[in-house]
This record gives structure tokens, C-alpha cells and sequence, in this order.
């Protein structure tokens, strides 16, 4: 299975099924939207869920919305709730949230690929429509007035002509009784935009307080009455396993309570189960890693036992002097590069693996009791979770109750379940309730990485200064390979994440990938292969002005060409990755792309006069269906250490529902693409991770973060997209394209070392 990015594909809604109603007994009204997608990890893409999405209003009048999305940060448990509280016109001050257990009733609650706004801002809308009409139809019978004449607002039913009102709480039960017209279902009356007053306002998070407090539960402060603490040593090469190990000295560690082996899946290594090693469970968490430290094993490291990055890296560079397999191809390019009339520009550039680097490492907690397993989580994706656990211990997934808390950040590290398979898999083996730890150093060392990766861009200029050549090879082990060791090649979805869907008009192109084999996990981290895809594209592209002699952003411009909607006939797959949803739902438009380098360009002064040493670089970039624009201000000091005085974004993710977390998710982005350009860098050797916590595998400190980030947003009535992920990709060339004016140093290889 690979992730929501690379998998899933959405099943448009059902108005005749959207709605139905059922009562709560006594209580209230409690509405379930019927909402069919497909789900991560469904085999079968023609088969559809039934998913539920809960909407309570009880006999007080209090609303309770259950989030069926996980919320690490991006205040997804705020603003999915936003959506219906706008419909609803309920009080926000009366609006609580109740977080969902892993259930296909749900629907997709993989939150991955920055697409649950995407996804279920229609639904939402829709439901919260509903349920205000079947309120005010509930009024309108009990005064026996026109139903016209009866309105929702702001938690109350007005009958505008006598000026009676019936609060929700008093109409939930009526409500709740009622059947529903067909015509609520099929075209329930949404608010006119103009009208929201939640919906593209600057809302602050649900949980703030609680979480600056102290008072909300992470994974790591999930537990269950008398559990115990587990850690485990693992093998450190992907592979490897335990060939014996001595737990004597491990036994004799006050509070050490077992000592075991469990197996791990080997190779590949899967991305829903454990790696193996030995389990130390103790009374405390003091003790099962002294109790770790003092085991006696002898691995047998197996066939990565000699795994090089920096030779694997090296083998990939010469692997790109090889001809690949076309991905998108059109015009002719073979005649284009051998024109010596053509002026020829070419560089390669190269990529480490990334780390997720999240604060809140790996952790769950297990009990299993009554038959049943219940865990408590920090997870992106529960029902993957759920589906592996039960797999593990051989239970019917029902049998499986997971319980997500919030996540101490994610950026799709927990999305992937073996941690929580490992936490089961212990507590069944001890009959105890199991808190799993990882540490920062298990963290580090047997994350699910982002790919290393080499890419070679060559371009062609006419005489006329007019770019006609642009060819492009790619080589990166595939997310696949983790599943599936016989995959070699990127996928469709890997290729169209920055790749294949390059937006400029150019009239010869050929995109080709080349076979690189996986000898460690590989996962998906914020943005995935857009992150290295874009450095190579934006830093080529400026490369390409200097060539033209043409200022970096007018390049950028003339590049787009004409306004239009592209099409991508040239790609060499059934269609282009455009993130699960069909071109004509969401289709490309370079006008607004074009419009976004525009904004940033008036919003920052671009091509101001600065001091030397100092410098603005650009990239624009669509991903995840959303159109940026960066502008990176750097200040390059004698000695190359790099600060960043200023950034800036401007940004049409369409529809927006909550600017507070829009500009949070970019400033946020902006911080974790600086630490992947500056800091932050995997390597291997023997097999073996070299890096052991963040002072091996550096973020961006306070002094080296960015110290402003403007976000501008723009005014759009289109789809909602998403917000996550699209803050990365362009921050990085743009970032080193001001390293590059600022310096005259043109940056190939990340993380950047200016004394190299």
C-alpha cells in the first residue's frame, strides 16, 4: 500500500444519499452523512466505503461535531467544524468537538496530502445546511407558520413576522422526529458566501488553551491504568535481525520485567509492521532503557550490511548518464540539443534523505482485555492502524478500538502504523496494558525517509533567446519499494509530484526516470517528491535567466507562456498525477499561477537594492492543487553563515476557510523547508544511520528560521485545496536563488554548504 497521495482517487458525493436522519432517542437530533470515497489502502478502487460523519445537537442546544480528521497542529479539528458551524448558523461559543475512533463510517480519515478541507468542505457545508432546514422546518410546524417565514440564526429559530424564537436546544427533539424531504438531500440551500461569517475568518484553534496549558492529551501522555513501559531495541540495518542476545544483565535492572524477541517483516520491510528487535517491558520508562542498554546481541545485519549513501548517490549520478524511460515526451528533442545553433545549459543536482523530525516521536499505548484491543495513538491514519493491528494478533478489525490523540507533528511519519502494531503486538505477548516509547534515537534511526536522490536538467536556448529544449532525468528509490522490493522505478504518482505536470510552454520536452533500488524505508514526508523535483526545476529556471540574461521573475513569466488550462496529453501514464482528482474537476490553470508571481512580485519590491551580501530569490510552484509563489530575502556574511531576513508567499488555495491556520501552516512550512535547505541530512554507513538525534540531524534554530514571513493570500471563489504540504517546494529554489544573486554561488546539492 502507498499513501493517500499516491493511491487514493475521490468518489464524488451522492446528493440523493448524502443525508439521512436518525433520532437519539430522547436527546436530540443527530444527522449521518453518507459520504462515499475511496480510502487509502482500499485494494479495490471501485469499491466505496459508507462513511458517517457525526453532527449532535442535544436537548441544550450544545453542539457537537465529531472530528474524524487527526489534528497535528494544522487545527483540522477546528476548521472541518468551521464549515458546519457556518451552515448550521450556530453559536459558536456553543460548538464542541469530539474526536472519532478509527471507522470506515467516517469515511477517509487518512490526513495525508493536505486534502481534508478538499475533500469534505462541500459535505460539511452540506450538512450543516441540512440540519439548519430540518430545524427551521421543525419551527415552522410548531408556530404553523410558512417555513419561508422561519430562519436560523446565530442558535435560534426567528419567525420574522410575529418575532418568536425557539433556540436549537428546543427544537432538537421536534427536529430529530421529522423525515426528510427528498429535496434536502438532493439540493440543500447553502449560504450565499457573502453571507459567511465563520467561513474565511481568522478563527483560533479549538484546543489552544488547552494545549498552551498543558492540558492536552498527546500520544505520549496517553495511558491506561496500570500499564507498563516498553522500548525496543532494534537492528540498526534495515534487514537485519537478531542472530542471539543474552537478557541476564537486562533481567537484573531494577524494575525490568521481560525480556523477548518479536519479528519484524524483514525485507521489504512494509510500512505497517514493526522492524523486529527485543523488547524490554519494565515499571518505568528509567528503567526499560537501562534495562536496554544493558542487552548482549549479535545481529546479523544482513544485505544491507554495506549500504552507502554517499556511493548510492554516486551510483545514481552515473546511472543518469543512461537513457531512462520516458514519462512525458513531446516535440522534438533529440534534434533540439543536437542543434549547434542552440546554446545548452546543464546541471545535476542532488538530495539527501530527510527525516520527519517530528517533536512527539513515535509512542502508543495498548490494552487488550474482554477480546478486545484497545489502543491510544498519535495517528494520521487510524483505520490503517486499526486493519494492521487486527492483522498482527489475528483479530476481526472491529475487535480493534483505536483512539487517536492529538499528534506532537506528523508531516506523514504517522501515518504509517508499525508503532502502533508494535504496542499490540507487546501487549498481547505480556498480557499487560503496554505504553510503547521510542526515543529521539530510534526516531532518527529507523524513521520511514525521504527518498535520497540525483536528477540531471539539461535546457536548450535558440538564438532568439527563446527556451525550446528542456530534459530532465530523474533517479530516486520509490515509496513502492517499501512494499514491494522488486519496484525500482517511481511511480506515476511519485513523477507527477513536480515533476511531470511542468507547467511551462516549451516546444521539446522529455521527462525520464531511472531505476534506483531501496535499501532502507522509504515514506512519504511533508510534500514528498516535490521536495526534491522543485529544487532541481526552480534553481534550473534561474539558471535559465541568467542564460536569457533576463530578470528572474519576468523569466518565470515568459516561461508560463499564454493563459490556459493545461492538459498534459504528453504524459506518458493514464493520466497526470494531479493529487487524486481529475483535471476537470481541478484543472491546471497557468493564469493563476502567473497571477500569484505577480502578487509577490508588487507585495515584496521585487528587485529592490540591497546591501552586498544580501539578495531576493523566486520560485512559483503548484502542488497539492494549490498555486504559490515564494520571494526568500537571504543575507550571506563573510563566512557563509545564512540568515533570512524576509520571506514571502503569496497563495490561491481557493476557498478560504480559516486564514488563521493558512498563515500558520505557511509560516510553519517555511521553518521545515529552511531546515531541509540548511540543516537537515540522513546518511548511511555500513548499513547504519550516522545520525543520532538533532544535533546530528539539525532544524533550523531561532537565529537561522526566517525572522519575517508575510503570507498573502488571494481572494478566490474556487475550491478549497490544500494548505499543508504547498508551503515547501517553492521556498527551497527561491531560498537558494537568493543564495545564488547574493553570493555567486550556484547551489546543487542540499543541505547548502557554502564552505564546501
Amino acid at each position: 500500500m502507498i499513501s493517500t497521495l499516491l493511491a487514493n482517487k475521490n468518489k464524488k458525493v451522492n446528493r440523493r444519499d448524502f443525508l439521512k436522519v436518525s433520532s437519539l432517542g430522547t436527546t436530540g437530533l443527530m444527522l449521518s452523512m453518507y459520504i462515499p470515497v475511496l480510502g487509502c489502502g482500499n485494494d479495490n478502487p471501485s469499491a466505496a466505503f459508507t462513511p458517517n460523519v457525526y453532527l449532535e445537537i442535544n436537548e441544550k442546544g450544545d453542539v457537537t461535531i465529531i472530528a474524524h480528521r487527526s489534528d497535528m497542529g494544522q487545527g483540522v479539528r477546528t476548521s472541518l467544524p468551521m464549515i458546519v458551524a457556518e451552515e448550521l448558523e450556530a453559536d459558536w461559543s456553543r460548538v464542541s468537538i469530539r474526536q472519532a475512533i478509527g471507522n470506515e463510517k467516517y469515511g477517509d480519515q487518512n490526513t495525508d496530502g493536505s486534502y481534508s478541507i478538499r475533500m469534505f468542505y462541500e459535505p460539511m457545508r452540506k450538512a450543516g445546511a441540512t440540519a439548519r432546514m430540518l430545524l427551521e422546518k421543525a419551527a415552522s410546524e410548531q408556530w404553523n407558520a410558512p417555513l419561508s417565514e422561519c430562519k436560523a440564526q446565530n442558535h435560534l429559530v426567528v419567525h420574522d413576522p410575529s418575532g418568536k424564537k425557539l433556540s436549537f436546544g428546543e427544537l432538537a427533539l421536534p427536529a430529530s422526529k421529522l423525515s426528510i424531504p427528498d429535496n434536502y438531500v438532493t439540493e440543500p440551500k447553502l449560504k450565499n458566501p457573502k453571507d459567511f461569517k465563520y467561513i474565511g475568518s481568522e478563527t483560533q484553534m479549538l484546543d489552544l488553551q488547552d494545549i498552551v496549558t498543558g492540558k492536552a492529551i498527546y500520544g505520549i501522555d496517553a495511558s491506561t491504568e496500570n500499564a507498563k513501559v516498553a522500548v525496543i531495541m532494534r537492528c540498526p540495518v534495515v534487514g537485519g535481525k537478531a542472530r542471539s542476545f543474552n537478557y541476564t544483565e537486562a533481567r537484573k535492572i531494577n524494575g525490568v520485567l521481560e525480556v523477548f524477541e518479536i519479528e519484524g517483516a524483514g525485507i521489504p520491510p512494509q510500512l505497517n509492521k514493526p522492524l523486529g528487535g527485543i523488547v524490554v517491558v519494565a515499571n518505568n520508562t528509567w528503567a526499560a532503557m537501562k534495562g536496554r542498554d544493558a542487552l548482549s546481541v549479535t545481529w546479523d545485519f544482513g544485505p544491507n550490511a554495506d549500504y552507502d549513501s554517499v556511493q548510492h548517490q554516486d551510483a545514481l549520478i552515473k546511472e543518469l548518464g543512461k537513457k531512462g524511460t520516458a514519462r512525458r515526451e513531446h516535440g522534438m528533442v533529440k534534434r533540439t540539443f543536437d542543434n549547434s545553433n542552440n546554446k545548452i545549459i546543464e546541471t545535476t543536482y542532488r538530495a539527501p534523505y530527510y527525516a520527519h523530525g517530528t517533536i512527539e516521536p513515535p509512542c502508543a499505548t495498548s490494552k487488550i482485555e474482554n477480546g478486545k484491543c484497545h489502543i491510544w495513538a498519535p495517528t494520521q491514519h487510524p483505520q490503517f492502524a486499526r486493519d494492521a493491528v487486527a492483522d498482527a494478533l489475528g483479530m476481526e478489525k472491529n475487535d480493534v478500538i483505536v483512539n487517536v490523540t492529538l499528534l506532537g507533528g506528523g508531516f506523514g511519519r504517522k501515518s504509517k502504523p508499525d508503532y502502533v502494531v508494535e504496542a499490540a503486538v507487546i501487549a498481547k505477548e505480556t498480557g499487560h496494558p503496554i505504553r510503547l516509547l521510542w526515543t529521539r534515537e530510534d526516531d532518527v534511526h529507523h524513521d520511514f525517509y525521504h527518498a535520497i536522490s540525483a536528477q540531471n536538467i539539461k535546457v536548450a536556448i535558440n538564438k532568439n533567446n527563446k527556451v525550446v529544449g528542456w530534459y530532465h532525468k530523474t533517479a530516486f528509490p520509490s515509496i513502492g519499494a517499501t512494499s514491494d522490493a522488486s519496484v525500482i522505478e517511481p511511480t506515476d504518482a511519485e513523477m507527477g509530484l513536480g515533476a511531470a505536470g511542468l507547467p511551462y510552454d516549451i516546444p521539446a520536452l522529455c521527462l525520464e526516470s531511472l531505476p534506483a533500488q531501496s535499501s532502507t524505508r522509504i515514506g512519504w514526508v511533508r510534500s514528498v517528491s516535490n521536495i526534491h523535483h522543485v529544487f532541481a526545476i526552480g534553481s534550473m529556471v534561474d539558471a535559465i535567466a541568467l542564460a536569457r540574461n533576463m530578470d528572474p521573475a519576468e523569466n518565470l513569466l515568459d516561461l508560463l507562456g499564454t493563459d490556459r488550462s493545461l492538459q498534459f496529453e504528453d504524459v506518458k501514464a493514464e493520466a497526470v498525477w494531479n493529487y487524486g482528482e481529475k483535471l476537470e474537476d481541478f484543472p491546471f490553470e497557468t493564469a493563476r499561477l502567473r497571477k500569484v508571481i505577480e502578487e509577490v512580485v508588487k507585495k515584496t519590491d521585487w528587485g529592490k537594492s540591497l546591501p552586498k551580501g544580501r539578495a531576493q530569490g523566486i520560485f512559483a510552484h503548484r502542488s497539492f492543487l494549490t498555486y504559490v509563489a515564494c520571494v526568500v530575502e537571504v543575507e550571506v556574511d563573510s563566512s557563509g553563515n545564512i540568515t533570512i531576513p524576509e520571506v514571502h508567499y503569496a497563495v490561491d488555495c481557493g476557498v478560504v476557510v480559516n486564514r488563521d491556520r493558512v498563515v500558520s501552516q505557511f509560516e510553519g512550512g517555511a521553518i521545515f523547508a529552511t531546515s531541509l535547505a540548511l540543516n537537515s541530512e540522513i546518511t548511511y554507513k555500513n548499513g547504519r544511520v550516522q545520525q543520532n538525534n538533532f544535533d546530528g540531524y539539525q532544524m533550523a534554530r531561532m537565529p537561522q528560521s526566517p525572522q519575517n514571513i508575510y503570507v498573502h493570500i488571494m481572494e478566490s471563489d474556487e475550491k478549497p485545496t490544500g494548505v499543508g504540504e504547498p508551503p515547501v517546494p517553492p521556498f527551497i529554489p527561491a531560498l537558494c536563488n537568493a543564495i545564488f544573486k547574493a553570493t555567486g554561488q550556484r547551489v546543487t546539492q542540499l543541505p547548502v554548504d557554502l564552505n564546501n
